[in-house]
């Protein structure tokens, strides 16, 4: 709720090395999610109508905001929620899923080898900067997509909305100070670090 703030990071900045730098992690959380909370609040300054809603009940209403300042909520408040979650999503442990987690993804995308194959190549073919997400939909399916720049599916502009259980981050800033362009391998890279307990948690 505004005004918003900058979330600590739940573990130091070289946490996730060698998959990602301490250096880029830095620059990633004081420098780009800084820039997206600060103009957040900015733009809000002269929204009152908005400042008691929640982040994800802003993102929701984003057709509800003037014209004038909707696109730059649209980013701005996209980054803020996306960054927070996408900390959140990453672990400094390696993590195995659990049996349960993985029954639940095998029923869907037929085994854990393929959803991970479908999710990667998702993240990988994206074109331009943006997002590659698994959410669960109100009909309780699960369902992976891509959102272009700071979208995500909570937004009504996505091409399916739901909760979102896992992101990536495909933003060249995530990753272009050690990958530069191979994003196939800072992908792989991050899957080893990405924190299932929580994405089992968010299925529920």
């Amino acid at each position: 709720m505004y005004p918003y703030k900058l979330p600590d990071l739940p573990y130091p900045y070289e946490a996730i090395e060698p998959a990602v730098d301490a250096q880029t992690m830095k620059v990633h959380h004081q420098g780009h999610h800084a820039a997206y909370v600060n103009t957040l609040n900015k733009v809000l300054q002269d929204l009152p109508a908005f400042q008691s809603m929640t982040l994800e009940e802003l993102l929701a209403s984003l057709e509800k905001v003037p014209a004038a300042q909707r696109t730059q909520v649209r980013n701005h408040g996209g980054g803020h929620w996306n960054h927070t979650f996408w900390w959140q999503i990453l672990s400094p442990k390696k993590q195995e899923p659990s049996i349960a987690l993985q029954k639940r993804i095998a029923a869907e995308f037929g085994d854990w080898s393929s959803f991970r194959g479908q999710l990667l190549d998702a993240a990988t073919r994206h074109f331009g900067s943006g997002w590659a997400w698994l959410i669960l939909t109100p009909a309780g399916k699960l369902r992976i997509l891509t959102t272009p720049n700071q979208d995500n599916p909570l937004m009504p502009y996505a091409e399916a909305q739901g909760k979102p259980v896992l992101g990536i981050d495909v933003w060249e800033h995530a990753y272009y100070l050690k990958y530069q362009n191979r994003r196939t391998e800072y992908l792989a890279a991050v899957w080893e670090h990405i924190n299932w307990e929580r994405v089992e948690a968010l299925i529920g």
